[in-house]
């Protein structure tokens, strides 16, 4: 159980981000639930039966940095402080031809997974280096795409790549403020954005394939591990995935 640590959750109206929220709430995690949507943070904060208690919704865009911080400042100033941040917002583009794809999708992508994981990292680092006892952790929520692109992915790619260099470079400057930084990759959790794979999607070679899907309570899980290490113990990178979907094959 938590013992009362203090979490801050971003997207956490929907997908992983709910699913974390729900399981850190039921373990007894204090919880600042982050999103753009007010009502789909009250949703989420719903589903977690008692735990609803230790909820706070916190309606912020995690590309806007000001808000980002007084999101921060509201859930410390509720709770008193902040164990564990799980940066989970995150966007993708449309799937088309580079050339297709318009400089303002592409802007949004990088504002939302690079700009945004930025930005709450900074806070968290505020925060966790000032606090009494000092210290904590951030997990960020890469991707599969931190390692392996699908067609027609420059920028979520791009990003979720950019995303594991926050990670290690948080990792390294945590240590002398006791911050541990670690990443959780994830694989066709079945969630609104990853439905899609159970109908079909293009693969390397050109072809349309359905591809196996997960649980999404299966990173809940993972993500709970994560967070519940002693200081002296990180996560770097956990790569949790459909088991048959095609990512360690040749497609």
């Amino acid at each position: 159980m938590a013992g009362g640590k203090v979490a801050m959750i971003t997207g956490a109206g929907s997908g992983v981000g709910r699913a974390v929220a729900i399981r850190f709430l039921k373990d007894g995690y204090k919880v600042g639930l982050m999103g753009r949507r007010a009502d789909a943070l009250a949703e989420t904060i719903s589903l977690a039966g008692a735990g609803a208690a230790n909820a706070v919704a916190l309606a912020a865009d995690v590309t806007d940095h000001a808000a980002v911080n007084a999101a921060f400042d509201k859930l410390v100033a509720t709770f008193g402080r902040l164990d564990v941040v799980f940066n989970n917002a995150g966007i993708g583009a449309p799937p088309v031809q580079w050339d297709e794809l318009s400089p303002e999708q592409w802007r949004a992508v990088v504002e939302t997974n690079l700009n945004g994981v930025f930005y709450c990292m900074q806070a968290a680092f505020r925060i966790m280096k000032r606090q009494t006892p000092k210290g904590g952790r951030i997990i960020n929520n890469g991707s599969v795409s931190a390692y392996a692109p699908r067609p027609f992915s420059a920028a979520y790619t791009a990003t979720k790549h950019a995303v594991l260099g926050l990670t290690k470079t948080g990792a390294l400057d945590g240590r002398e403020h006791d911050i541990a930084v670690g990443q959780v990759d994830i694989g066709n959790a079945l969630t609104d954005m990853a439905r899609r794979m159970t109908t079909g999607v293009l693969q390397a070679n050109g072809s349309m394939a359905i591809e196996p899907v997960m649980d999404v309570e299966h990173v809940a899980n993972a993500v709970a591990h994560m967070a519940s290490l002693p200081p002296e113990a990180n996560v770097l990178t956990m790569n949790v995935m459909a088991t048959k979907m095609p990512f360690v094959g040749r497609g």
